[in-house]
């Protein structure tokens, strides 16, 4: 077993700043070569400190903000116009970038495109799902509207 700090936030493993233990092949083929990770010592402590900080600087600042965010966000249809061929299917699909400018675009606030997850990649128009995490205890689902580009 490996123990890292993560870099970054890791679906499934923990937050950014938090201490995990990992199998040892996780952590050389995937966390540390893809930047998520870093290894542990005991100078890292300071690290961690940072990070976390960082971290709360990023965070949403109070409760009431990310619930009435993710009201917002359950209310609303956001409409994404993307490159289409015949028959409704895109050319490439729809990235977490994208959606988080057609929130931004629509008016309803500002997400950080690393806290949104698509379940299955969205590759043809029509209504899709997809959510966000907007703090550690609160996600959001949003309904996405891709039409195709005249």
């Amino acid at each position: 077993m490996s123990k890292l700090i993560l870099t970054h936030e890791v679906t499934g493993l923990g937050s950014a700043g938090d201490v995990v233990d990992v199998k040892n092949g996780y952590a050389r083929n995937y966390l540390i070569p893809q930047g998520f990770a870093v290894a542990w010592s005991r100078g890292g402590e300071k690290q961690v400190e940072q990070i976390k900080s960082a971290r709360a600087a990023r965070e949403l600042a109070t409760l009431e903000e990310a619930q009435s965010l993710k009201a917002k966000l359950e209310d609303t249809t956001v409409k994404l116009t993307v490159k289409a061929g015949k028959e409704g299917r895109l050319f490439g699909s729809v990235k977490t970038s994208d959606i988080a400018d057609a929130v931004s675009a629509a008016g309803i606030g500002d997400l950080d495109r690393r806290k949104i997850e698509i379940p299955t990649a969205i590759k043809s128009v029509g209504t899709h799902e997809a959510t966000v995490r907007l703090r550690d205890d609160i996600s959001a689902s949003i309904t996405l509207q891709v039409v195709a580009a005249k």
